[in-house]
């Protein structure tokens, strides 16, 4: 699925999951997912928002990394698209996109999930 950074001026605060992505890839029964950044591995809650029609997770670690990771190697571009990938039960890796027309394709190409 195809993710967006959430931003607030210059400040990272955020992933916008989409309410399709939602609907398809996140049970209802869940209050927290894990996501896989490079090498680090994090817990992210879903806030009763998540389900209410505000598809965002926000947690400080995720927040430095796509501040460190993503949005400065993309010359602070203000929205950064991302491939979430499911990795397992509740679990997802999150990666530069690798789409076409998205302006990244100077990134490194996704693995076949």
């Amino acid at each position: 699925m195809v993710v967006k950074t959430q931003l607030k001026g210059s400040e990272v605060t955020g992933l916008r999951i989409g309410a399709r992505n939602v609907r398809r890839y996140f049970p209802k029964d869940i209050r927290v997912i894990e996501l896989q950044l490079d090498h680090l591995q994090i817990q992210c809650g879903l806030s009763p928002q998540f389900w209410q029609g505000q598809p965002e997770i926000h947690d400080p670690r995720l927040c430095e990394w796509l501040d460190f990771k993503v949005i400065h190697n993309q010359g602070g571009r203000k929205e950064v698209r991302l491939a979430m990938i499911p990795s397992g039960k509740n679990i997802f890796t999150l990666r530069p996109s690798a789409l076409k027309g998205d302006g990244m394709s100077s990134m490194e190409p996704l693995a076949a999930a």
